[in-house]
């Protein structure tokens, strides 16, 4: 039996002794402390979570999405209103989805509630939730000092759009990242002879090389009760749209190193929330897996790993692969706490905490028997919104063109991800830069989102609009739809602070690696640096000239450039050069 694996690296003084307990709070949350003073790797055995009443959690905070709640007694209807005007905002800093913590006291105390009070409390928080159109679901129920404490997850549920996220499926190649996904978005089990991949696949040649070699999105939704609307019919996305109070859009992307450029436009393109770092039972973590983990790691993308074909994995060859995995989050730089999901209360823990990074949920599943799938899904339908997009919806419309279409009777149509703001159909937006640094005024005729038709879309949905005004020749991959009011300036030049992950030998004024930012993906030269030469784990701050054509990028955009075997990261840091 493979046991619940957390990775510490402790020494047994006194000093680390606090540590100690300070991080079995902070990771093990509500499952209590776990006398270990010399801990390198430690197997910990969780089959029944419980409260320790020593353990405390955090003093509540006024801001985000977590509401601490001792008792909810039956209170008058003036107070309902208090009640429900602070789970909003509760529900508001969540990006449409709050936690609540029943028997809980306001410094973090878990006292817990009585049968009694639980069944006074879950009325009134029913009341709460029907004042703000938002229902519930308990995905926790632990037992505490003087009775149980509730762990509440409550979601908009009238509200439209649904709640999003976007999660990128990395791995190397033959991993099983499109098997997973078809299984996942289908509700049908692969038969292990390529079935689920192709409810998934693009192009005949991916079905034909058992190799994904493009960017492939298809969304997972659940109810306001938490249950997977995919399991219930058919795919089909508008339906899914329509019944689902949260999304989750899964980007499968290409696995294998030639198809990097592609992985990258994905990453970069779509904001990812969270990232499924997907590995073969049977292999391991080998391949592209490192570059794919690299990526992630310095883009600052939480992680959570997947480990699959466990039905066909030996039992000696599992265990190889989770020791290698370890290993690998052990590494410096990487320094990541690995813990392997066994159920519910896991994958809540999970969950709530794996957005800060430190934390990496390991999954052990197979798409031919099941095991696993459904605390997958549950892990992935208790995942917070990671990127505030409440916050981007203040700003004027920004959305990167990924992909174009000609539409036989509809005409152009671009397609991708709304970083800022929001558009209605109908409104005017700009889309540029041309080839000459110039904008063009476009109409947007009509707006879909998952194949359904909208009449308005905001930031951090997938979308595709049909544009009339501009030729569908002029238009390419890496361009800008623009609000009115936005800065409209085509960049040649761009000032970056760039580090080195990996250069075999010197890189110095003069070099050309090709740049890749959101969707955009283009040569640049290195016209000016802070240091002469440049190597392995160098910081310098640097000026890239566009080769081809100018683009739009802003201030505070991440980057990764790349040239052979070469890899680094930057950030904007001016644009007006």
């Amino acid at each position: 039996m493979i046991e619940l694996l957390v990775l510490l690296k402790l020494n047994s003084t006194k000093s680390s002794a606090k540590m100690t307990k300070k991080i079995t709070t902070n990771v093990s949350f509500l499952r209590g402390s776990h006398p270990c003073n010399d801990l390198e790797i430690k197997l910990i055995h969780c089959d029944h979570l419980h409260v320790d009443p020593s353990v405390k959690l955090d003093k509540e905070k006024d801001e985000g999405n977590v509401e601490y709640k001792l008792r909810l007694s039956p209170p008058s209807e003036e107070r309902i209103e208090e009640l429900a005007t602070q789970l909003n905002y509760r529900i508001n800093e969540g990006g449409g989805e709050a936690f609540y913590e029943l028997g809980v006291s306001d410094d973090g105390q878990p006292v817990g509630l009585t049968d009694q009070e639980a069944e006074e409390a879950f009325k009134v928080l029913y009341k709460i939730c029907k004042k703000i159109g938002a229902s519930y679901m308990v995905l926790r129920k632990e037992r505490a000092r003087r009775g149980y404490v509730f762990e509440v997850l409550i979601r908009k549920s009238v509200d439209v759009p649904p709640v999003m996220i976007n999660v990128v499926l990395l791995g190397n190649v033959d991993a099983g990242k499109s098997t997973l996904k078809g299984v996942l978005v289908s509700g049908q089990l692969d038969d292990g002879d390529g079935a689920a991949m192709s409810w998934v696949a693009r192009y005949p040649h991916e079905l034909k090389m058992r190799r994904s070699s493009s960017v492939s999105i298809h969304i997972l939704g659940f109810d306001e009760r938490g249950r997977c609307i995919n399991d219930s019919f058919r795919y089909n996305e508008p339906e899914i749209y329509l019944r689902s109070s949260k999304i989750v859009n899964l980007i499968d992307l290409a696995g294998h190193y030639r198809y990097l450029r592609t992985t990258l436009r994905g990453v970069l393109g779509s904001l990812p929330d969270y990232a499924l770092l997907v590995v073969g039972g049977n292999a391991g973590p080998i391949g592209s897996f490192k570059e794919h983990l690299g990526i992630a790691i310095v883009l600052g993308i939480p992680i959570a790993v997947v480990v699959t074909k466990v039905d066909m994995a030996p039992r000696k060859v599992l265990e190889r692969t989770l020791k290698d995995l370890i290993r690998i989050m052990k590494l410096p730089g990487i320094n990541r706490i690995p813990v392997i999901v066994k159920n519910k209360g896991d994958a809540v823990l999970a969950a709530r905490y794996v957005k800060h990074g430190r934390l990496t949920p390991v999954f052990l599943v197979s798409n031919v028997t099941g095991r696993g799938l459904e605390l997958l899904k549950f892990f992935m339908n208790a995942l917070p919104p990671r990127i505030p997009w409440q916050e981007r919806m203040k700003e004027s419309f920004l959305c990167y063109i990924d992909q174009k279409f000609d539409v036989s009777g509809v005409g152009l149509v671009v397609s991708g991800l709304v970083e800022y703001g929001s558009v209605s159909e109908g409104d005017k937006v700009l889309i540029g830069p041309l080839d000459d640094g110039s904008f063009r005024s476009v109409r947007i005729r009509s707006i879909q989102v998952n194949r359904m038709p909208v009449s308005r879309v905001i930031a951090g949905e997938m979308a595709g609009f049909a544009l009339k005004g501009i030729e569908e020749s002029r238009v390419r991959r890496g361009m800008v739809l623009l609000g009115s009011g936005a800065d409209v300036r085509a960049v040649w030049r761009f000032k970056a602070r760039i580090r080195v992950l990996h250069h075999p030998t010197t890189i110095r004024v003069g070099y050309e690696p090709v740049v890749h930012i959101h969707t955009i993906r283009q040569t640049c030269k290195i016209v000016r640096s802070s240091k002469p030469f440049l190597r392995t784990g160098d910081v310098a701050e640097v000026v890239f000239r566009f080769l081809k054509r100018p683009e739009y990028i802003k201030e505070g955009d991440v980057f990764i450039f790349r040239e052979g075997t070469t890899r680094g990261l930057g950030k904007v840091l001016e644009t007006s050069l």
